[in-house]
């Protein structure tokens, strides 16, 4: 998220996609930075996951992303 941080420092906007199981995690990584939780989260977990199920996944959160990186 440091990094994401940095981006947005410079104008660019970031945001880091992860798996559900890091919602809270994320939060409080967010809030030392003293950063918005730039994050779309999908379900987890996704290691195992097929192909034809991440394509699924993406599917799913892709406006989202979107969304978030426009800053809609």
């Amino acid at each position: 998220m440091h990094d994401i941080v940095d981006l947005e420092s410079r104008g660019v906007r970031g945001v880091f996609v992860a798996s559900d199981q890091f919602v809270d995690g994320a939060a409080a990584q967010a809030a030392a930075l003293g950063a918005e939780n730039m994050a779309v989260f999908v379900p987890h977990p996704i290691q195992d996951r097929t192909d034809e199920e991440m394509a699924v996944i993406a599917d799913g959160v892709v406006e989202r992303l979107i969304a978030a990186l426009l800053g809609d």
